[in-house]
């Protein structure tokens, strides 16, 4: 069953969610998994792709989109059928992709905006009521 966590952050930015989204890619790649990051729509891909190469000035984390090069360590999905995944989901889409249970795990990233709370509590709940493991971790 697939482990749910899901990391509040303090700020109220959606750029600070991607930055934790690449830290938390670079840290699950380094720890041999492969990820998966769950985006809306292409222009979303384009800034998370150029952030992975410069969220930190020292990171490297090899990725790709995902419609690019099957078999990256950590690939950018625009909402395409996941293939083999089935190491880490990073969600950054309004909605849970419908296929999130193939995943051992999937991260949940919250910022403090009325609309993301409110989505936030909705998800907890669902996970909850399905039985699913939870874990929710505040990140300041």
């Amino acid at each position: 069953m697939t482990r749910i966590d899901f990391y509040v952050l303090s700020s109220d930015q959606s750029r600070e969610a991607d930055t934790f989204a690449c830290r938390l890619a670079e840290k699950a790649y380094r720890a041999g998994l492969r990820v998966l990051l769950a985006v809306d729509d292409r222009e979303r891909a384009g800034q998370l792709d150029r952030m992975l190469w410069t969220f930190r000035e020292d990171s490297f984390v090899p990725h790709a989109p995902q419609d690019a090069e099957q078999g990256a360590a950590v690939e950018i999905n625009c909402g395409e059928d996941p293939g083999l995944h089935h190491g880490l989901l990073i969600n950054l889409c309004s909605e849970v992709p419908g296929w999130f249970s193939r995943f051992e795990r999937l991260a949940e990233v919250v910022v403090q905006q009325p609309e993301a709370l409110a989505r936030s509590r909705s998800r907890f709940g669902h996970f909850r009521d399905r039985g699913y493991p939870l874990q929710s971790h505040n990140i300041r």
